[in-house]
This record gives C-alpha cells, sequence and structure tokens, in this order.
C-alpha cells in the first residue's frame, strides 16, 4: 500500500467518524435541527414582543426537536394561555409546554 492509498484510507475513516459524530440522537439534535429550533425560537420570542399581553422579557422559550417549553412568570391565566396560542401559531412548532408560573 502506497502513501496516497493510506492518506486516502485515513481521510475516509476521519469522515466517517465526523459524520457520526454530527448525527442526532434522541437526546442530542442534528446541526440542521439545532438552527430550525434557533429560528423557531427567535420566531415565538418575536410574536411575545409583538403582543402587549406576553411580557416576552419574564416568559422564557427554549426549543428542542420543535417541542417549545415556555417557563417563567405571567401576570394572568389570559397571558399565559394567549403565550401558548402564540407559540402554537409559528410555522415548525409541533408541541407547545406551559411550564409558566402565575405572579
Amino acid at each position: 500500500m502506497n502513501i496516497a492509498q493510506r492518506f486516502i484510507s485515513m481521510f475516509a475513516a476521519f469522515m466517517v467518524f465526523v459524520l457520526v459524530g454530527c448525527a442526532p440522537t434522541s437526546t442530542r439534535e442534528g446541526t440542521g435541527e439545532y438552527i430550525d429550533d434557533t429560528l423557531i425560537t427567535s420566531k415565538v420570542k418575536a410574536a411575545f414582543a409583538a403582543d402587549p399581553t406576553v411580557k416576552a422579557t419574564e416568559v422564557k422559550v427554549e426549543t428542542f426537536k420543535g417541542t417549545v417549553q415556555l417557563s417563567g412568570f405571567v401576570e394572568s391565566r389570559e397571558s399565559a394561555q394567549k403565550a401558548v396560542q402564540l407559540a402554537r401559531g409559528v410555522k415548525g412548532v409541533k408541541e407547545v409546554r406551559n411550564n409558566t408560573v402565575l405572579k
């Protein structure tokens, strides 16, 4: 085996490890999913900021594989329901988990 063949074999093995390392699992997102979730989180926060009934600074938004989790404090039940409704209205959201607490 000459040097070129060894190099090609090592490079191929390296690429296999890289691709396997970036693959998504049930507890870890892939690169594309991470980007999608970041975009969903940004759109939900923007929807909160545009709505006067939801205090965007007091509701934390986290997204994992299309599932949005809301946490933090809200002024009323109506405000919590509005936050859930706004989050569900964002394209790409599969599920909304509401863990907000009334002040």
